[in-house]
């Protein structure tokens, strides 16, 4: 059985590869840690979550003030949910209908929901923790679905101990299978503003919440893998919440805020409220929850669930998109065809806002039509890599053309036309060719051009590009791909990605990422070569065009899937060896969005593309 990219992740170990093929029996030093959403990671990584976690936070604060800034001007449609009691909306199909929102013309494309979540009366309650529980080893066992209560601040590390910081650990199994679970605070007197952590057994930092919007209190998604323990800290929130040593007591830095909690551990809540909403074919749809509702959920017109969020993640969001940020959960949505849709708020007990808003796709807002660019570079580029991290190391990096890599697979300088044509006939395949047969947008338009057959324009309007070569040693990034953002609806249109050819050329025994692994005498190796390259180009174009992970480990291989299944990403078919009359052509698919990123839901990643690249409206 294939195990889950994100649930053999080790935090705190960087990428055992750098450039050349090289294997490193330490961690790579000066290295940035990728945002796994935005990267195509080879099959082997390890991630570094709390580096995850510090880059989450920085690119927020980094791109708030320009979110703010692109977001369109004038006051949303108000309307509050009018159940009374708890099952009048629970489904999509009893959905509460808001008239007068939606883009078209008199319409209000913004909109406010506001209601009350029912906790769930069913979940017990069980008695407070003894202390001490103050680290991983002296957790306190709990339930995956259940209240209990404490205090931050009574133990021997609190203000009237050594003053150290008092914090308290649950233990949580995942069972047989395996499960999500939601973990929340409640501070209904005193002074306490609660930090939630999650922790594996060795002290590695898994995930962390602070302040549900518009409160102290906090609330953290949990995967608990099958068969495994993870552990939930409540500290306060502040410098010393994450202690120093998980494993061991008495190792935070000082006491901060100090009072009494509620603590739910649940896999969501018996109360949904869900609102529907005409769309027009194209809009682009976006939700941020605040308040009690720690998730949003979009339902089509079937009542199928097209995207379920219990995180904020608009920090991955082009600069410029004007596309609702922030609170606890974010979701956003492109529709396939006109029709009602449904907008949930869910997971919680109290008060909520949802912030809803459409747009239509970010060249309809020109005044012309326009011919979108991507632009495929061969011949290496200078990369700007604080684009992609906020990290000190990353600046402007030199990264290699394509032909230092081709001897890595046993080519000349002679085949290097062959695989450039490979390549670019794979990328136009996925995005041009497919797009304009299956898209249900007929007024598509994008052009590949690439760095051997034509000027390079980038620089200029409507220009992206993907620059294929560097290694992970040049860009100082540990991945084989990776986009500036993920963009539905393609607001920002002038963005960079990158192809690194380091992991994809080492020797087939260092990485089962390698091209190298797939040939054999067998092989058409150029063609596998170019086919599989090709296949990544366009999953990070598929990012930049408003895609996001789908799951890589399902019967269908598609191009948005994650990395980890090299195999599938390659179209490598049934015989294991790539270049052969069985491989698979791998195309943008409808399939289920990557679990272990947390979301729910069915991704038409066809549709979202398609729409990117529609002409101006007029």
């Amino acid at each position: 059985m294939r195990k889950r990219l994100f649930g053999v992740l080790t935090a705190g170990v960087a990428l055992a590869l750098v450039a050349g093929g090289q294997s490193a029996a330490e961690p790579a030093a000066g290295l940035i840690q990728p945002d796994p959403m935005l990267a195509f990671l080879p099959a082997e990584a390890q991630v570094d979550w709390a580096a995850v976690h510090r880059g989450r936070e920085a690119r927020k604060q980094n791109r708030e003030q320009a979110r703010v800034a692109a977001k369109s001007a004038g006051q949303p449609l108000a309307y509050t949910e009018k159940e009374t009691g708890q099952g009048a909306n629970d489904a999509p199909s009893k959905a509460e209908h808001v008239a007068g929102f939606g883009t078209g013309r008199g319409k209000n494309p913004k909109l406010t929901l506001t209601g009350d979540l029912a906790g769930d009366p069913t979940i017990p309650v069980v008695p407070p923790s003894a202390e001490m529980n103050d680290a991983i080893p002296h957790a306190s066992a709990l339930g995956t679905s259940v209240r209990t209560s404490g205090t931050i601040g009574d133990g021997p590390y609190g203000s009237g101990g050594d003053g150290s910081g008092d914090h308290d650990f649950y233990r949580l199994t995942g069972g047989s299978e395996g499960k999500y679970v939601v973990v929340t605070t409640d501070t209904p007197a005193g002074d306490l503003d609660t930090l939630l952590a999650a922790f594996d057994s060795t002290g590695s930092l898994l995930g962390q919440h602070d302040n549900l919007a518009g409160t102290t209190d906090s609330r953290l998604q949990v995967f608990l893998p099958a068969g495994q323990d993870v552990y939930v800290m409540v500290a306060a929130a502040g410098p010393g919440g994450i202690p120093a040593d998980p494993l061991k007591p008495g190792t935070g830095k000082r006491v901060l805020t100090e009072g009494d909690y509620d603590l739910t551990v649940s896999s969501g809540s018996n109360d949904k409220d869900h609102f529907s909403v005409d769309l027009k074919a194209g809009d682009v749809l976006g939700a941020s929850a605040a308040g009690k509702a720690t998730r949003v959920v979009v339902h089509d017109p079937a009542g199928r669930e097209v995207f379920g969020s219990s995180q904020d993640f608009s920090f991955l969001y082009a600069e410029n998109s004007p596309m609702p940020a922030g609170g606890n959960a974010v979701a956003d949505f492109v529709a396939p065809k006109d029709g009602r849709y449904t907008v949930g708020a869910e997971n919680g007990d109290g008060r909520y806002d949802v912030t809803v808003e459409a747009y239509r796709p970010g060249s309809e807002l020109n005044q012309r039509p326009e011919v979108l660019t991507i632009f495929l570079d061969f011949d290496g580029a200078r990369v700007n890599t604080r684009i992609f991290s906020s990290d000190p190391s990353a600046g402007n990096k030199d990264l290699s053309p394509l032909k230092k890599f081709l001897p890595g697979w046993g080519l000349s300088a002679a085949d290097e036309n062959a695989v450039i044509d490979g390549v670019v006939a794979t990328t136009r395949e996925n995005i041009e060719k497919d797009l304009a047969a299956k898209g249900t947008n007929k007024r598509f338009a994008v052009r590949i051009l690439n760095s051997r057959d034509h000027a390079d324009p980038w620089g200029q309007k409507n220009v992206s590009r993907v620059v294929i070569g560097g290694s992970i040693a040049e860009a100082g990034i540990q991945t084989v791909g990776i986009a500036q953002s993920i963009d539905a609806g393609n607001f920002g249109k002038e963005e960079t990605s990158l192809v690194l050819l380091d992991i994809l050329s080492a020797p087939a025994a260092q990485t089962g990422t390698s091209l190298n692994r797939y040939i054999t005498p067998a092989s058409d190796r150029i063609a596998f070569i170019g086919r599989a390259i090709g296949n990544i180009t366009a999953h990070e174009a598929g990012h930049m065009s408003g895609s996001w992970h789908q799951d890589q480990f399902n019967a269908l291989d598609a191009i948005m899937d994650q990395g980890g299944n090299p195999k599938g990403m390659f179209g490598v078919g049934p015989d294991a060896v790539g270049g052969t009359a069985d491989d698979v052509d791998v195309d943008f698919h409808e399939d289920v969005l990557n679990p272990n990123e947390g979301f729910t839901g069915i991704e038409d990643s066809l549709n979202r593309t398609a729409w990117a690249y529609v002409r101006g409206a007029n």
